[in-house]
């Protein structure tokens, strides 16, 4: 998949999973982009080849939220 159509994924994904952060965090859409943009998750979802972008923004919440819990992801088979 090529960088452009990664970049395009993103747009439809992160949108809906700041959504999700911000709901369940209750904080401020400025917090939850910077809370995202700053975590390992979102540097390994701009990678082609993790795959992580095929994966459902519930599962990618979970994951984010892991790495704000615990300090690391534990990436489920399908990714």
């Amino acid at each position: 998949m090529s960088e452009v159509r990664i970049k395009a994924m993103l747009e439809l994904i992160v949108p809906r999973l700041v959504k999700k952060i911000i709901k369940t965090q209750n904080i401020t859409e400025n917090e939850a982009l910077t809370a995202l943009y700053a975590s390992e998750l979102y540097r390994q979802l701009e990678r082609e080849e993790t795959k992580l972008w095929h994966l459902s923004v519930p599962t990618l919440f979970d994951l984010w939220l892991e790495e704000k819990e615990i300090g690391s992801i534990t990436y489920p088979e399908e990714a």
